[in-house]
């Protein structure tokens, strides 16, 4: 099998002080959102500094710092799906020094019951992408090692959440009702497109990850519903928490 062959051991062939030079301490925990419009709010509402950018042949995409709390605070808007998100962390990690990655975003529900107006702390992830296998070992399910701090940070928040395994896939015109169902009976209330891959670099890597998300639209036994999930992807709500959680790690 592929998932056999992906080689964890030996050293790569290309290193980011090849493309950037010496790694940068410019901050120490970044803010990972994948929302445009959260994006804007956070450039509009604090004191921003460009410190760095990543350089690909589609664009260049800039790094940015805030102050808060005596803390210097990098943020940037993320690609959607797992190997970009996770290239971005290792490249931001680079950039800026930042070794605690806060990360929000959006999923579809697999429990309606379970995740309807609550926040979703994931504590595993299934690996149904690529990413993660360059970075771990072959297994169908990766922890999510932060989900504790989460939980006790929105405890002293009085959060609604609900805690649960997640489902992580590239694909997402590929979740099927045979896929759904499998991973519905394992345990899992959501699905989204990042947290496996993001998980997997930072275990390698010595970072620290702490994830969750909200869910917006609904994949149930019967089929599709949109629900609420620009609320999902957009909601500001989100916003203030990673930054509350921030405080807090």
């Amino acid at each position: 099998m592929i998932t056999d062959s992906f080689d964890t051991q030996s050293r790569p062939l290309v290193s980011l002080q090849d493309i950037y030079g010496e790694q940068q301490h410019l901050a120490e925990l970044c803010i990972v959102t994948f929302s445009k419009s959260i994006y804007d709010t956070i450039l509009k509402e604090q004191d921003c500094e460009k410190i760095a950018q990543i350089n690909a042949c589609n664009g260049v995409f800039p790094i940015y710092r805030f102050c808060r709390n005596g803390r210097r605070i990098a943020f940037y808007l993320s690609p959607i799906g797992a190997t970009m998100a996770a290239e971005d962390v290792i490249e931001v990690n680079w950039l800026t020094g930042a070794e605690k990655f806060v990360m929000f975003g959006s999923a579809g529900s697999l429990d309606y019951e379970k995740t309807a107006n609550r926040f979703v702390i994931p504590t595993s992830a299934y690996r149904d992408e690529g990413m993660s296998y360059h970075y771990a070992p072959p297994a169908d399910y990766i922890t999510v090692k932060n989900s504790a701090v989460i939980r006790k940070a929105f405890d002293e928040l009085n959060v609604p959440y609900v805690e649960g395994k997640v489902w992580t896939t590239d694909a997402f015109l590929r979740e099927t009702a045979g896929q759904a169902a499998k991973r519905r009976a394992e345990g899992c209330i959501a699905v989204e497109m990042e947290i496996a891959g993001v998980q997997s670099v930072c275990d390698f890597y010595g970072l620290e990850l702490y994830a969750f998300v909200v869910t917006g639209d609904v994949l149930s036994s019967d089929g599709y519903s949109r629900g609420t999930l620009g609320d999902a992807n957009h909601n500001i709500d989100k916003l203030c928490l990673a930054l509350e959680l921030a405080d807090r790690i």
